[in-house]
């Protein structure tokens, strides 16, 4: 297999990794044949898969816009992927010129692509670190020159806390970041769930088979769940609900790109949370 020129040396690229299956669903270029096979098996149980990821990324745009309208400027992204068109620093940028950026993966592709893309962006900073293990997070010197933890930060998990199991302690990490920022931080969450996907428990159980069997298990929480990571924030309206169901542009369709129409895009949920 011949190795691409963007891939860090060192890696397997034999082995599937979770970020570049989201980067292909998302129609990225920073994924291998191996990932792609994955992600083509998944989509075999459950073919909405693209438009679940579309939808996802739609209300992480929103949420960020959000989160700068109500003054909130400083964004702690874990679990931030592969960068894509219209990232965090780009819609917060927009939104306002002074905001700061700190992204975290422990995928060393979305690392080295990262550090790359924002080599010469002195208000973004890039950790490679685990959200297992928060203080390695609060700890890394990026996130000290960026941030300041004595002001309002939102912290973004998007579509990685499902890839958590109880095991790991979910819940005591995104508390042990909750009690790291000042009140009026911000956590901008998505999960997946059975809840909402337009099939049997039975079929989507085999796209989560597909993580499984590549040694990222995709653990599936009710709602009552995933409104447990919300323990010390008080929900922002309209509480935790389907992805397009936060907040939409309009109507119908969304600027974002989502499709409301699409049944697939209403699977899992989505919420923002303020701490007080």
């Amino acid at each position: 297999m011949e190795r691409p020129a963007w891939a860090p040396p060192g890696i397997d690229i034999s082995v599937p990794s979770v970020s570049r299956i989201y980067d292909y669903y998302l129609g990225g270029s920073h994924n291998f044949e191996v990932d792609r096979q994955a992600a083509r098996r998944a989509m075999e149980f459950m073919p909405g898969l693209p438009k679940i990821m579309q939808a996802n990324r739609a209300f992480m745009r929103r949420a960020v816009r959000h989160a700068v309208a109500e003054g909130v400027t400083q964004f702690l992204d874990i679990g931030s992927g592969i960068p894509t068109f219209g990232n965090v620093h780009e819609i917060a940028r927009a939104a306002s010129p002074a905001a700061r950026v700190v992204y975290v993966d422990h995928d060393p592709v979305a690392v080295a692509h990262s550090h790359a893309v924002l080599v010469d962006d002195e208000h973004t900073g890039v950790v490679a670190a685990d959200l297992r293990k928060p203080k390695e997070i609060l700890a890394a010197p990026e996130v000290a020159q960026l941030l300041d933890l004595d002001r309002p930060v939102a912290l973004l998990l998007v579509a990685v806390l499902h890839f958590l199991e109880d095991t790991d302690r979910p819940y005591d990490a995104v508390a042990e970041l909750r009690d790291a920022l000042a009140p009026g931080s911000l956590l901008i969450l998505t999960h997946a769930s059975y809840d909402g996907i337009p099939l049997t428990q039975e079929v989507a159980g085999g796209a989560v088979g597909v993580y499984r069997d590549i040694r990222n298990p995709l653990v599936m929480r009710t709602g009552d769940q995933i409104s447990g990571f919300f323990e010390g924030f008080e929900m922002v309206e309209p509480g935790l609900v389907s992805m397009p169901d936060w907040r939409p542009d309009r109507a119908e369709g969304g600027e974002d790109g989502e499709a409301p129409e699409d049944p697939y895009a209403f699977s899992g949920y989505a919420g923002v949370g303020r701490k007080a």
